[in-house]
C-alpha cells in the first residue's frame, strides 16, 4: 500500500477517536455522504469510508480537513475533490478543486466548488457540469439543491450532443440555453425559463417556458409534441397528443385533433401488460360528412399455461372514407382493403398443433362489398407430425373444419382430413429415395352454391370425396471437387405419382374457398397438389422431372433448377393459361446467381412448352454493398386468378379472359455515416402508368434525427384519384419531436 494511504489511515483513526469524544453528533452528519432515498435524500445511518493524502483536525474551529485526492463513498454514492472540509459546528461539508459527485442513478456532477448541508439535502455548486442519462449533458454557472428534491440552475445549457473532438469550444449541433432551469427530482422533469433552442450556435426558437422529462425516465405523463399539417382529405389540421402513465403496467395516449374541412376528432390508445399477456386498444371518434364516425382496433394475447394461449384482434370502422381521410388503418399485414378480425385459442404440443378461431372482415375499399365478404364461424385446425415408426417412416395428419357464411354468396360447411406417410432412404450409389402415401378426404354442405365465388349449377349441395395418391421420389446428386474451379453439383430429380383422375367436374360438385389462387412454378413442381388448398385436387397419373445444378467457387454460388410435368391425359381442371392444362406442362425454371457479397440475382420463369415464350417472369436483383444498394424487381404473368372470385370460371380454351400482370419495381438504400436514403418506385407496365413512389432521407446521430419523407400513390383508392404526402420530422433526443405533415 502506498505510504500516503498508510499515513492517511493512521490520521483518520486518530481523528475518529478524537471525534468520538469531542464531535460525535457532527461526524454523524458528515457520514451522510451516501446513497439517496427515492427523493434524493441520503441515508445517514450508512458507514462512510474515505481516503486522502492527508487528514487534519482543527480542534479550535471544529474542522476535519482532508486534502489531496480525497475520495469519500458510502455504498454507490461517491464524492471526489482536492480538498474536503467538514465543519462540526454548522454541519456543512465543503469540497473544492476538481469536485466530482457521482450519484447512485449514474449521474455525474462536476464543479469547482461544492457545499452541502443537512445530509446533502441542501447545497450549492459553482461552475457546475453534469452528465445525465442517455448522453444528457448540462452546464450552469451555479446550482442549488433544496430539500434533496429540487436542483436550481442559473444560466444553464442542456444538450445530448457530443462536442467536437478537434475543437470542443464549437457549439454542438443543438443546445437549449436558458436563464434559469429547475430539475425536479421527485417528479423527474426539467423546467426552463426564457429558453432558446440553438442549432450550431444559431437561435432558431424561443420558449418563455419549456420542460421535458428527466433523461433517466423511460415514461412520464405530459404533453407530447403536437402534429401540424395539411391533408387532402381533412384540410389543415392540428393534433395535440397527451401521454398518461397509469401505472407500471399500463399507459394511454389521448390525441384530440381539429381540422379545417371536417369536425373535431379524438384518438385514444391504451396499452397494458399483464403477467400472462398484453392488451393494445385504439379507438377514435370523429365527425365527417355530417355524421359521427368511429374506429375500434383491439389486440390481445394471453397465455393460459405452457401449452395453451388465446387472443383476439378486433378491427372495425364506421366507414372506409373516414379511415382514408384520417389515416386510421391499423397494421394489418399491408392489406389496406380489408379490416380483419379474429378470436382464437391455440395449443402447442410435441409434434402437434391445434387452433380454434373465428374470423370476420370489413371492407375499407368501396370497390369491395361487405355483403360478399365471408364470416368464418368457427374454424378448427389440427396438425400432427409423428416420430419414425419401426419401418423408418413418419405419419403426419392435418384436420380442418370450418363454417363460412356470407350475406351474398355461398355458405359452406366443410370438414377435411389429410394423412401422409413418408419413408426416405438412401440407395447404394448415393441415390436418395422417398416413398409417400397421401390421402385427402373432404365433406361439404353448402347453400347458395350457384353464387360467388363458385357459380355452380345447383343452389345447394351435400357431398363428400376422397383422393388417395402414392408417390415415389428419387434424386441422384453428383458432386465434383475441381480444386481451383470450385465444386459442381448435378442432381437429376424424378417423381412418379399414381392417383385416380379428377378433372373440371369438381367446379360443379364442390365449393372452392381455399384454392382460388394457383400459380405453377418451380416452388410447386413436385408435390401431390398444385393448388394451395384441398377444395381443388389434382389427380391422375403423372411424372414430374427436374434437373438441379449448382456451382460453388470461392464465395460465388450459381444455383439452377429446371423442370416439367407429364401426365397420361389432359386435365381440364386447369385453365389453358396456367401451363398445366395439357398432357405436357409448361417449363418452369429458377436461377440464383451470387458471385459476390454485393450482387444477388434470382430469376424465376414459366415458359410455353411449344414456343418457350415467357408466361411468367419473377425476378429480383440486389446490387451493391451495404453502404449503397440498388434493388430491382420485375413480375409478369399472363393471368390474374383473383378475378375468379367475382365471375364464373371461363371455358378452358379462353385465353383473353385474364388480364396480364406486368409491373416493375426499383429501389435504392444508401448509408453513409449518419445519413440514410431510401427510394422506391413501382410502375404498372400493363397500363403504362406509375403505381407509387417513395423517397425518405434520414440523418441520425447521438442527439438528433431529421426525417424528410415524400410519397405519392397514383392508384385510386375509394375514388380519391391517388394521394401525396410530405413528412418533415425533427427529433431532439430526450427533449421531443417536432414535425409537419402534408397528406
Amino acid at each position: 500500500m502506498p505510504s500516503r494511504y498508510i499515513t492517511a489511515l493512521w490520521r483518520l483513526a486518530a481523528a475518529t477517536l478524537l471525534a468520538l469524544g469531542l464531535a460525535g453528533p457532527a461526524l454523524a452528519q458528515y457520514s451522510a455522504i451516501g446513497p439517496t432515498t427515492d427523493h434524493g435524500q441520503v441515508n445517514n445511518n450508512q458507514p462512510v469510508t474515505f481516503t486522502a493524502d492527508t487528514v487534519e483536525y482543527d480542534r479550535e474551529r471544529a474542522l476535519v480537513i482532508a486534502r489531496g485526492h480525497v475520495e469519500a463513498w458510502q455504498n454507490d454514492h461517491v464524492l471526489r475533490a482536492d480538498t474536503v472540509t467538514f465543519d462540526r459546528n454548522t454541519g456543512v461539508v465543503a469540497a473544492t478543486g476538481h469536485v466530482v459527485l457521482m450519484e447512485p442513478n449514474g449521474e455525474v456532477m462536476f464543479a469547482d466548488y461544492a457545499e452541502f448541508d443537512q445530509g446533502m439535502k441542501d447545497g450549492v455548486l459553482r461552475d457546475m457540469q453534469a452528465i445525465l442519462a442517455q448522453n444528457g449533458r448540462m452546464a450552469a454557472n451555479g446550482a442549488r439543491r433544496t430539500g434533496g428534491e429540487i436542483n436550481e440552475f442559473s444560466h444553464v445549457v442542456y444538450s445530448t450532443c457530443n462536442l467536437c473532438k478537434d475543437d470542443p469550444t464549437k457549439p454542438p449541433l443543438w443546445q437549449l440555453r436558458a436563464n434559469k432551469a429547475v430539475q425536479d427530482l421527485e417528479h423527474k422533469k426539467i423546467e426552463y425559463e426564457d429558453a432558446v433552442l440553438q442549432m450550431y450556435g444559431v437561435p432558431v426558437a424561443y420558449f418563455p417556458y419549456f420542460w421535458h422529462v428527466d433523461p433517466s425516465v423511460k415514461r412520464a405523463s405530459g404533453l407530447l409534441v403536437p402534429s401540424v399539417g395539411v391533408s387532402s382529405g381533412i384540410g389543415a389540421f392540428f393534433a395535440q397528443p397527451y401521454y398518461q402513465v397509469i401505472d407500471d403496467q399500463s399507459d394511454a395516449t389521448f390525441t384530440p385533433m381539429i381540422t379545417s374541412r371536417h369536425g373535431p376528432q379524438m384518438d385514444v390508445e391504451y396499452r397494458r401488460r399483464f403477467n400472462d399477456g398484453t392488451l393494445l386498444a385504439n379507438a377514435s371518434l370523429g365527425y365527417e360528412f355530417n355524421s359521427p364516425q368511429a374506429t375500434a382496433y383491439v389486440t390481445g394475447q394471453f397465455a393460459y399455461d405452457d401449452t395453451w394461449r388465446w387472443g383476439f384482434t378486433i378491427n372495425r370502422a364506421s366507414s372506409a372514407d373516414y379511415i382514408r381521410d384520417f389515416r386510421l388503418s391499423p397494421d394489418i399485414g399491408g392489406n389496406q382493403d380489408l379490416l380483419a378480425s379474429s378470436i382464437y385459442l391455440e395449443g402447442f404440443g410435441v409434434g402437434a398443433y391445434s387452433r380454434l378461431d373465428t374470423d370476420f372482415y370489413q371492407s375499407t375499399n368501396t370497390a369491395i362489398a361487405n355483403t360478399k365478404l365471408p364470416v368464418v364461424l368457427p374454424h378448427y385446425q389440427y396438425s400432427y407430425f409423428g416420430q419414425p415408426d419401426s419401418w423408418g417412416g413418419r405419419l403426419s395428419v392435418d384436420a380442418d373444419m370450418f363454417n363460412v357464411f356470407r350475406s351474398e354468396g355461398t355458405d359452406t360447411r366443410r370438414a377435411s382430413l389429410t394423412m401422409n406417410w413418408e419413408r426416405p432412404f438412401v440407395g447404394p450409389l448415393g441415390d436418395v429415395w422417398k416413398v409417400a402415401l397421401h390421402n385427402v378426404a373432404v365433406g361439404y354442405d353448402a347453400d347458395a352454391f350457384n353464387q360467388q365465388p363458385n357459380f355452380g349449377t345447383e343452389s345447394a349441395i351435400n357431398t363428400a370425396r376422397a383422393l388417395p395418391q402414392a408417390a415415389v421420389d428419387v434424386r441422384w446428386p453428383f458432386m465434383r471437387d475441381s480444386g481451383d474451379w470450385g465444386t459442381q453439383v448435378i442432381e437429376p430429380m424424378a417423381e412418379l405419382i399414381v392417383a385416380p383422375r379428377t378433372g373440371i367436374s369438381q367446379n360443379n360438385k364442390y365449393p372452392n374457398e381455399d384454392s382460388l389462387d394457383m400459380e405453377f412454378s418451380d416452388v410447386n413442381l413436385f408435390g401431390f397438389n398444385r393448388f394451395p388448398g384441398v377444395d381443388r385436387l389434382e389427380g391422375g397419373d403423372r411424372v414430374n422431372l427436374g434437373l438441379h445444378s449448382a456451382w460453388y467457387l470461392n464465395g460465388t454460388a450459381f444455383d439452377t433448377l429446371v423442370g416439367q410435368s407429364y401426365r397420361t391425359f389432359k386435365d381440364n381442371l386447369f385453365a389453358e393459361d396456367t401451363g398445366l392444362h395439357d398432357q405436357v406442362s409448361d417449363v418452369v425454371a429458377r436461377a440464383n446467381f451470387s458471385p459476390t457479397q454485393w450482387l444477388d440475382l434470382t430469376y424465376r420463369t414459366r415458359l410455353d412448352k411449344d414456343t418457350l415464350a415467357a408466361r411468367m417472369i419473377d425476378t429480383f436483383a440486389t446490387v451493391g454493398p451495404r453502404s449503397f444498394q440498388v434493388t430491382a424487381g420485375y413480375f409478369y404473368s399472363v393471368d390474374n386468378p383473383y378475378q375468379l372470385y367475382d365471375q364464373p370460371m371461363p371455358p378452358p380454351t379462353t385465353t383473353t379472359f385474364f388480364t396480364p400482370r406486368n409491373e416493375v419495381t426499383l429501389g435504392t438504400t444508401a448509408r453513409w455515416g449518419d445519413y440514410r436514403f431510401v427510394m422506391s418506385a413501382r410502375r404498372n407496365l400493363q397500363t403504362n402508368q406509375m403505381d407509387s413512389i417513395l423517397a425518405d432521407a434520414i440523418y441520425e446521430d447521438e442527439c438528433f434525427i431529421v426525417d424528410v419523407r415524400l410519397s405519392r400513390r397514383y392508384t385510386t383508392f375509394n375514388g380519391d384519384g391517388g394521394s401525396s404526402s410530405v413528412l418533415i420530422q425533427l427529433t431532439f433526443k430526450t427533449v421531443g419531436t417536432f414535425g409537419f405533415r402534408a397528406l
